[in-house]
């Protein structure tokens, strides 16, 4: 993913003095690679002298089940309208945090401070939701059987098959709502009322067949959804989320029989 949105860093935005250097462009959605960014959703800033580091969110990272606002040894911070974000990795070119799930939707701003040494502050907007599937290529979704073993063309999914989509950007719209700096430990639905559906091919599924939506716990900033694929499956149909007026990037498929 990171060789993809290196795409989009502006190569004529870099520091003379060392600061972390970054665009508009470059800070994207974790899932989608777009600028798609809501409350309690998993964001990358891609770049360069973000860190002289790498290291990754672990367990000794984690005091009382609290994510902290920077990984050790890093000296990495990232300010989201003016309140530091949960870090989850960090690297010199790629920094992946949390956004703050008790924001509101409009104006907002990130900036990345290492070291003391601030990059600029970014002006972004936050939607309610941001919906994003992960993926396990540039054109298919990350998706699981039951069993969590991959979806893939040597493993696809079947008529009728309850099976697990992974996303972010679903926002803090979930009952009970997000604790700022709490990984969540229980199932947390969606609240209704957002207007959640699971799209194939452009058409929702009905909502009788979408069993959960919600938090994945012991993930920050992850969403599950468990749904049962209609008996009348399509091979490889375009899948899709849509909440609070929002939906994902088109051209993500489900492998399928």
């Amino acid at each position: 993913m990171a060789a993809l949105a290196l795409g989009f860093f502006q190569s004529g935005s870099g520091s003379d003095n060392g600061a972390p250097s970054y665009s508009a462009q470059s800070i994207v959605n974790a899932a989608s690679n777009a600028s798609a960014f809501a409350p309690n959703t998993l964001v990358t800033i891609y770049g360069i002298n973000l860190s002289e580091v790498t290291a990754q969110l672990s367990a000794a990272d984690l005091e009382g089940g609290m994510l902290p606002t920077t990984i050790e040894g890093t000296g990495v911070s990232v300010i989201v309208n003016g309140l530091l974000a949960n870090m989850i990795y960090v690297s010199p070119t790629e920094v992946e945090l949390l956004i703050p799930p008790i924001f509101v939707a409009g104006p907002s701003s990130i900036q990345l401070v290492f070291d003391g040494l601030a990059g600029p502050s970014v002006p972004i907007t936050l939607d309610a939701a941001a919906p994003a599937l992960f993926q396990a290529d540039p054109t298919t979704a990350l998706a699981t059987h039951a069993d969590f073993s991959l979806i893939n063309s040597s493993s696809p999914a079947q008529p009728g098959e309850v099976i697990v989509l992974w996303a972010t950007g679903l926002g803090a719209l979930t009952s009970p709502p997000p604790v700022p700096n709490l990984i969540p430990q229980a199932a947390a639905p969606l609240l209704p009322g957002q207007g959640f559906q699971v799209l194939l091919n452009g058409s929702a599924l009905p909502p009788a067949s979408i069993w959960y939506a919600g938090v994945a716990p012991g993930y920050a900033g992850l969403f599950q959804i468990n749904v049962q694929l209609p008996a009348n499956l399509v091979s490889n149909p375009q899948i899709q989320l849509a909440i609070a007026n929002q939906v994902s990037p088109a051209g993500i498929v489900l492998p399928t029989q």
